[in-house]
C-alpha cells in the first residue's frame, strides 16, 4: 500500500494535470539569467568547487522558478549557459559536467538520486520541478565515455555535450538535447553524430526543444515544426545581438510567426557581450519580451498561450511569399542604387529619396518591392531599400534572401546596415514584399528603441508584410527574412 501523503501528491497532480488537458491554454515562463561566471582558470577546478560555482546560479534559478510556480506557470524555461557561464576550454568544463542519461530509464532524480552515477546538478533541478509542481528546462553539460573502437572518439576518451534538459512537474526526466549547430567558439563541445529531434507531450501540447545557434538552420529547427508538428519550442539560448536582424526579440518573434508555434525563448544576460533579449512569442506575435542593455539584473517574464496555435481561429493561413512581388514590373534601375555591407554580406540598396512612392530593387533572383509613405521626411534620417540573395559564411555557412527597410546611421549612405536603435522617423504605411525561392521567411519589424511592434503589422496571403497603424512608431528596420535551407 502507498502511503497516504505519496497517494495525496500523485491525486494532486493528477488533478493539475486533467485540469491542464480540459485547458485550451497554459501559462509559460522564461528567466533571463544574469551568470555568475567562474574565474578565467587555466587548469580544471575541483568538482566541489565546480558544484559550488552551480549551486550559486541554482539558488538564483530556484527563485525565479518558485517565483513562476506561484504566478500559476506551467513551464519555466532557463537560459542557455545559466548554470556555469561559458568561459572555458575542453579541459577546465570537464569538473561541470554530468552523465546525462536517456529520459527513456524513467528516472526521477530527487527520489532516486544514487540510481546512476552521481549527479547533484540533476538532482537539484528534478527537485526545483518537483516541489513546485511546473516543468523546468535547463542547459547543462553532458558526458560520454567513449574508446579507440569507436573511431570519432576523442583523444581523451570522452564526448562532451552542450545538453538541454526537460524535468516535468513530478521531477521526471522527459527530455534530454544534444545541441547540434555549435557556435564558432564552443571548441570544449562536441557534435553529437547526428542531428537530435526531441519532442514530448504535455497536457498542454507537444513541445520540442533546441538551443541559440540551431533555430538558423533545417535540423533541427524546421524538422520539430514542418514534420514533427511540435505546438511549442522551447530555446534555451546564449544570444549576442547583431542589429538590424539578428537581434534576439526581433528574430525570435520573427521565427515564431514565421514557423506558425509558440516559442519561449530564454537569453543569458551579459551586456559586455551584447547578450539580452528573452520572449515568450506565438504565432501572431509577442505575448510579452525582455531586451535591457543598461543594466545586469536577471528577469522573469510570464505569458498565456494556447497550447494548440494551430487550431486557434488567430492562426494564420500558408503564405505564397512571391505571390504578390512576382507580378510587380521592375522599372529601370534606380538612380540611387548601391552596394553596402550588413553583417557581412553585400547588399544591393536603394535611397528611399521621396516621402512616398513604389520602389524595387533586385539581386540575383531576388526582386524585393516597397510601397511606403513616411508621415514626415526628415533631412537628418535615411532610409534604403535592400536585397540579399546569397551564401552567408561568417560564423557559419547559411543561404540567405533578404528584403529590408531600414534607416541608415547616418546621412552619410557608407554607414547603411550598421548597427542602429534609435530612429524618429515615423510611417503613415509600409508595404514589403520579395521574390523569395523558399517558403521560410521570417517577417521583423524593429521600432526605435530595439521595441518590437506585437499586433501593429500583419503578413497577407500573397506574400506582403503590411502596416496596420497610422503611423506607426520610429521605424528602424522592417525586414522578410528568409533561409533557403536547400542552398546551404
Amino acid at each position: 500500500m502507498l502511503p497516504s501523503q505519496t497517494l495525496l501528491h500523485a491525486g494532486v497532480f493528477a488533478l493539475t494535470a486533467l485540469q491542464a488537458l480540459a485547458s485550451n491554454t497554459f501559462l509559460a515562463a522564461v528567466y533571463e539569467h544574469s551568470v555568475i561566471l567562474p574565474d578565467d582558470a587555466i587548469e580544471p577546478v575541483s568538482p566541489d568547487d565546480a558544484l559550488a560555482l552551480m549551486n550559486k546560479n541554482m539558488d538564483v534559478l530556484e527563485g525565479a522558478i518558485k517565483e513562476a510556480a506561484q504566478q500559476g506557470a506551467h513551464i519555466i524555461v532557463t537560459p542557455e549557459d545559466g548554470i556555469y557561464g561559458w568561459r572555458f576550454t575542453r579541459e577546465t568544463i570537464y569538473p561541470y559536467l554530468e552523465d546525462i542519461p536517456d529520459p527513456a530509464v524513467n528516472w526521477i532524480p530527487c527520489t532516486d538520486p544514487m540510481r546512476f552515477a552521481p549527479a547533484p546538478v540533476q538532482e537539484r533541478l528534478s527537485c526545483m520541478a518537483r516541489n513546485n509542481s511546473i516543468y523546468v528546462v535547463a542547459n547543462i553539460g553532458d558526458k560520454k565515455p567513449c574508446n579507440s573502437s569507436d573511431p570519432s572518439c576523442p583523444g581523451d576518451g570522452r564526448y562532451q555535450y552542450n545538453t538541454d534538459v526537460v524535468f516535468d512537474a513530478e521531477g521526471k526526466l522527459v527530455a534530454r538535447y544534444h545541441k547540434y549547430n555549435l557556435f564558432m567558439v564552443e571548441s570544449q563541445f562536441n557534435y553529437p553524430k547526428e542531428p537530435e529531434a526531441v519532442t514530448f507531450e504535455t497536457p498542454f501540447g507537444k513541445f520540442g526543444i533546441f538551443t541559440c545557434f540551431d533555430i538558423l538552420f533545417r535540423e533541427p529547427a524546421v524538422i520539430l515544426v514542418s514534420e514533427l508538428q511540435v505546438d511549442t519550442v522551447l530555446f534555451p539560448t546564449a544570444w549576442m545581438n547583431v542589429l538590424p536582424f539578428l537581434t534576439a526579440i526581433e528574430f525570435h518573434s520573427a521565427w515564431a510567426m514565421g514557423m506558425g508555434v509558440n516559442f519561449l525563448a530564454a537569453n543569458t544576460h551579459y551586456t559586455k557581450m551584447s547578450m539580452t533579449g528573452s520572449g515568450i512569442y506565438a504565432p501572431v506575435g509577442a505575448r510579452t519580451y525582455y531586451y535591457n542593455m543598461k543594466t545586469e539584473d536577471g528577469h522573469l517574464l510570464i505569458a498565456e498561450l494556447d497550447s494548440h496555435p494551430r487550431l486557434s481561429p488567430a492562426f494564420l493561413p500558408a503564405v505564397n511569399w512571391s505571390s504578390y512581388a512576382s507580378n510587380v514590373k521592375r522599372s529601370s534601375q534606380n538612380d540611387h542604387d548601391f552596394t553596402g555591407l550588413i553583417f557581412h554580406d553585400l547588399f544591393t540598396l536603394t535611397e528611399l529619396t521621396k516621402p512616398e512612392g513604389n520602389v524595387t530593387i533586385c539581386q540575383k533572383d531576388l526582386c524585393c518591392h516597397l510601397s511606403y509613405k513616411m508621415a514626415g521626411k526628415r533631412e537628418d534620417e535615411v532610409y534604403v531599400l535592400g536585397a540579399f540573395d546569397g551564401l552567408h559564411v561568417v560564423e557559419g555557412q547559411y543561404y540567405l534572401q533578404i528584403c529590408t527597410l531600414l534607416k541608415c546611421k547616418s546621412t552619410d549612405l557608407n554607414t547603411c546596415g550598421q548597427p542602429v536603435e534609435t530612429a524618429q522617423t515615423k510611417f503613415e504605411m509600409f508595404s514589403l514584399s520579395g521574390t523569395f525561392g523558399t517558403n521560410y521567411v521570417f517577417p521583423e519589424v524593429l521600432y526605435s528603441g530595439v521595441q518590437l511592434a506585437p499586433g501593429e503589422f500583419e503578413v497577407l496571403n500573397d506574400g506582403r508584410l503590411v502596416s496596420k497603424t497610422r503611423p506607426t512608431k520610429p521605424v528602424v528596420t522592417v525586414t522578410l527574412f528568409g533561409r533557403w535551407y536547400e542552398k546551404d
